[in-house]
């Protein structure tokens, strides 16, 4: 079987204790996959089963050289979406496939300014692919925290932690986070008006 259909099985066949999977307030975690690819390729394969077309690719940001994310691909979309794609899309975006202008200007201004981090706890707070702590972890703070609701995208922050030559720690529930925090960063999480208060 190829492997997006191995993915597919494993996760009709597995429910909340698989070990890979984030569930229930936890208040933080690294959980290092066996096969350091693994994220990216479970990842790719849930993309292109959303959109046929799409893949992820190991993609260095303009703005950021230095740090390189799992990103969906640059020629993405070809034409207009279908509407069932469309729909579908709109159920689960998978934002973590995107690093998004601010979190860019963000982690290009932690990378600028080590100080502001290094020796520190930094949480990336709606981390998405997990730049920001990628950038702080580069930056040399002592806890980097990617935190998101989306197990995808904690999943995409760790892929792509591991493709930086850093670790994260992961939170999916910032309520529930064990610890203080020195700085809390956010970007490009209040564009929608559900998630303002």
């Amino acid at each position: 079987a190829t492997l997006c259909a191995r993915v597919a099985a494993r996760q009709r066949t597995t429910g909340p204790d698989y070990p890979g999977q984030i569930t229930g307030r936890i208040p933080t975690l690294t959980m290092p996959p066996v096969d350091p690819c693994a994220d990216a390729h479970e990842l790719d394969c849930y993309l292109r089963d959303l959109l046929p077309s799409a893949r992820l690719e190991a993609t260095a940001l303009p703005q950021v050289p230095e740090l390189r994310l799992w990103l969906i691909n640059a020629d993405y979309p070809v034409g207009p979406l279908p509407a069932d794609v469309a729909r579908t899309l709109m159920d689960a975006p998978p934002y973590w496939a995107f690093c998004w202008g601010s979190g860019a200007v963000l982690a290009r201004w932690v990378l600028d300014h080590p100080e502001a981090v290094r020796g520190r706890t930094v949480l990336d707070f709606g981390a998405g692919s997990g730049g920001v702590a990628v950038a702080a972890a580069l930056a040399g703070a002592a806890r980097a925290v990617a935190c998101d609701l989306d197990p995808r995208a904690l999943a995409a922050a760790r892929a792509n932690a591991r493709l930086n030559g850093v670790s994260l720690e992961l939170s999916p529930d910032f309520f529930a986070f064990a610890g203080d925090i020195d700085l809390l960063a956010a970007a490009d999480v209040l564009y929608d008006r559900d998630n303002l208060p």
